[in-house]
């Protein structure tokens, strides 16, 4: 045991992930966190709830989180 044991940190540095599971997470997480949001405004009659808004708002949500990740 002369290799000294790597932590997490050093793990996630290391990592080669593919950014397209990346994209489609943020895809996911985005169109849900939208109709989340859509719902909750529709239940206070803030918003209408409708597909073409959550997807405006998921998108918003997607590009916000792009971004973000890449800056």
């Amino acid at each position: 045991m002369s290799e000294e044991r790597k932590g997490l940190s050093d793990g996630v540095d290391e990592s080669r992930g593919d950014p397209r599971v990346v994209l489609a997470m943020n895809a996911v997480l985005s169109l849900w966190l939208g109709w989340t949001i859509v719902w909750g405004l529709d239940l206070l009659e803030v918003m209408e709830y409708g597909p073409t808004t959550v997807a405006g708002v998921a998108l918003a949500i997607f590009a916000l989180t792009y971004v973000v990740v890449l800056r």
